[in-house]
Order: C-alpha cells, then structure tokens, then sequence
C-alpha cells in the first residue's frame, strides 16, 4: 500500500507547520488534525481548518485523503479558527438568559421601575398572557437544544456568545420593561387583537416544533449524513412543500404573533432583525440544497412562499 506524505503550511505566511510522514490513504481530514494536534497541542482538532488552497474552503472531516486532487505529497493549508465552545453551551447560555431576565420585569425586582412598584403585578391579562407565551417559547428552545437538535459541528467560535448573548438578552430586557411597564397600555383591539395573536402564536410554535423533529429525523444520531427534507404525516410540516426553511418561517411567525399580542415596539423591532437574520441563512441554506441535491424540489423558496 503506498503511503502518503502530508505537508501542512501556514495559509497566511506559508510557513511549514508540520509533515506527516506515511499517513493511510484512506486517512480522513479529521484523523489528519488529530495527527496535526500531537506537534502542535494548542491547535486543538476543533480550531484548525484545513484546505486545498489558503483561500479556498475548509475541507470537511469526513474527507478522506486519496479522495482528494492531490499527490503522494499532498500540501494542506492551515487556519486558526480561533477559541471553540460547543453548540450547546452557546445555545443554553443564550436562551437561558432572556428567560430569566424577563421574568425579573414581570416581577417588577426592586430598582426597576421604582420603590412603590417593587413586586407589583399587573391588572392588565395580557401582561400575564405574554410572559406566558415569552416562558414558554425559551423553555422550548432550551428542551430543544438539550433533546431534539442535531447538531453537524460540535462548536462555533468563542467570541460568538458574547455576540449572541447580547442581542438575546439585550432585546429581552428591552421588551420585557415596556410590556411590564406599570404605565403599560393593552393593544388598540382589545381581546380580539390578542385572541388573534395568540393562535398565531401557538400554531406557528407547533409548526416550530414540528419542523425540527422532522428535521431530526432526517438525520441519525453521530451522523453528518445530509437529505432533502420533506414534509411528514404531521400537516403543520406541508410548508417543506413550498420553502425550504420552514422553521424559520414559523419562527418568525411567532414573534409576529408576540408583536400583534403585546403592541410593542421593541417586539417589532425584534421580528424585523430576526427575520433579516434568518432569511440570511436561510438562502445560504436553499443554495447549498440546490447545489447538493440535483433533484431539489423547483418550487421552493428560502422562507417565504412564492416571494423569498
């Protein structure tokens, strides 16, 4: 069997790192790192990008060497990614947050709306209602991180948390002091408006919630394997037939829902920057699909039918 040498250079400086004599054919990029750790330990597998090319894209882990356009002596280029956290502290560590912030507005905490409001509660239902529905849309996410998602790469760049964490917690407490405000006043349309919402609400967090089961589903546990989504028995999930991220789209259906309820601004402002986001990854996500899968369905969108 003939054995491959594997030369490892800087990307920016081309400075030679590190060479790998006698390495599998059939070694994969993650073996390769592994290998590449044991001379240089602060370069942990999870930092490290490896490519063809010092501009070109990151090899994935599951490549496998003599797959790859290169010789017997194969020059990879090398990529600090930077300090790594895993998915699910970044996840947990984000949701957590606007759970327990809201919560102190809606107790109304000394030193927030002052001494005479300490502890108070609001006469008005739709107060009690949002804090609700604000709970149970971060408990949701919180069992989803631990028990439903799926997670394709272990981790995300460190500085990413301090990012995350202050938009989540950032817009919580923006729009928590506004709907738990004691000057706070109900929706222009009274129980209508927020009965209105409400199903909104409910119906585009099942939808959520099916999404990502569906999602999860597709794909085994310890595999990075990837398929077409499509939709399931569940009916809620028939929105697979016209988008291709449906959780995003019912995602931003809920907030939606939120602003009708509450009437707030920052609420609005919220859905705004969150939809922007998502429609963001979700034509990142729609691109690689008709990319990868030949036979992708025609008809569908990013995240809105028939427009976007």
């Amino acid at each position: 069997m003939k054995h491959y040498e594997v030369e490892i250079l800087d990307a920016k400086t081309r400075e030679k790192l590190c060479f790998l004599d006698k390495v599998e054919p059939h070694a994969t990029i993650a073996e390769i790192k592994n290998l590449f750790t044991k001379t240089h330990p602060q370069w942990y597998p999870a930092r490290q990008s490896l490519r063809l090319d010092p501009k070109g894209k990151s090899l994935k882990d599951e490549d496998i060497l003599q797959k790859l356009p290169v010789g017997t002596t194969a020059t990879l280029y090398f990529r600090d990614l930077g300090a790594q956290i895993s998915w699910v502290t970044v996840f947990l560590t984000e949701y957590a947050g606007p759970l327990f912030i809201y919560l102190l507005f809606y107790f109304r905490v000394p030193f927030i709306y002052g001494h005479k409001y300490d502890f108070t509660s609001s006469r008005h239902t739709v107060v009690h209602l949002a804090c609700i529905c604000h709970s149970f849309h971060y408990v949701k996410r919180l069992l989803e991180t631990l028990f439903v998602h799926r997670f394709s790469h272990g981790t995300m760049p460190l500085r990413n948390i301090f990012k995350n964490c202050t938009y989540y917690w950032g817009f919580a407490a923006w729009m928590a002091y506004y709907i738990n405000h004691p000057l706070y006043t109900p929706p222009t349309y009274g129980a209508q408006q927020v009965k209105l919402a409400l199903a909104i609400f409910v119906i585009c967090q099942l939808g959520n919630f099916s999404i990502h089961m569906a999602l999860r589903d597709l794909r085994p546990a310890g595999s990075k394997t990837r398929k077409i989504p499509y939709p399931t028995k569940n009916p809620i999930t028939w929105l697979f037939l016209l988008v291709s991220c449906p959780n995003y789209t019912y995602e931003v259906g809920s907030w939606i829902g939120f602003a009708i309820m509450t009437q707030c601004l920052p609420v609005a402002l919220f859905s705004l920057v969150g939809f922007t986001q998502m429609t963001i990854w979700a034509k990142g996500k729609h691109r690689s699909y008709l990319k990868e899968f030949r036979d992708y369905p025609p008809l569908r969108m990013p995240i809105i039918p028939f427009l976007l």
